[in-house]
């Protein structure tokens, strides 16, 4: 955002982003419990959030790492699992996830081993190589923009993310570690409105949603 203030503790109606989302998860049935990474000097002040608004599935606080994947990384490390378990991953900053669509990627990762929300772009999609001039048009029906949650069984989450190590390989989403098991993940049709809010515009944005979500007793 440019700002001095961390995206995910700006305050959207009075409520920081970061609380919008997690409240999603407080109220989804088929989730258990939530594990946060998040930067050194931010986990007092996440603490007293999770205090504050009641998030009691909010099970630890912890540092996160330099990169998404070094974030995810880290918290694999110190939450016990057993291979059967679901793990959802998520970003802080997309607080209009439905819970309705948490469950359905829940009970489809169970049987898939991996399932993940996406969205196909609505806009033509053109390919510049060089970046002076076009030199291909994708077919848009093809295309899938992704979104989070990302859900996968444990012990193929785990996996990939030792070979990922191993390899020292780096990649911006899981789903593409676990691509590297020779595991596919299941598409599941996500929603316009499950915005990654990152620009001031986003921000904007945002609100009107969430004024249409109030209005519609979403949120």
């Amino acid at each position: 955002m440019g700002g001095a203030v961390r995206k995910q503790f700006l305050l959207l109606k009075g409520k920081p982003i970061l609380v919008h989302t997690l409240q999603q998860f407080e109220h989804c049935s088929d989730v258990d419990e939530v594990n946060l990474a998040v930067p050194e000097s931010a986990i007092a002040e996440v603490e007293a959030l999770v205090s504050r608004f009641r998030l009691h599935k909010v099970a630890r606080v912890m540092m996160g790492g330099s990169k998404r994947q070094d974030s995810v990384a880290n918290v694999l490390k110190k939450i016990p699992l057993k291979d059967a378990d679901i793990l959802l991953v998520h970003d802080g900053v997309r607080p209009f996830v439905e819970t309705k669509r948490i469950a359905h990627l829940v009970r489809l990762t169970k049987e898939h081993h991996a399932a993940v929300l996406a969205v196909q772009p609505k806009d033509t999609i053109r390919r510049s190589a060089g970046g002076g001039f076009f030199d291909q048009t994708l077919d848009r029906h093809a295309l899938w923009i992704i979104q989070t949650p990302q859900a996968f069984r444990a012990e193929v989450l785990l996996r990939a993310f030792q070979k990922a190590k191993k390899d020292r390989f780096y990649s911006t989403d899981e789903a593409a570690l676990v691509e590297r098991l020779g595991i596919k993940a299941k598409i599941v049709e996500g929603s316009y409105d499950n915005i990654k809010i990152t620009t001031q515009e986003d921000l904007e944005f945002a609100s009107l949603i969430l004024q249409r979500w109030q209005e519609k007793g979403l949120f």
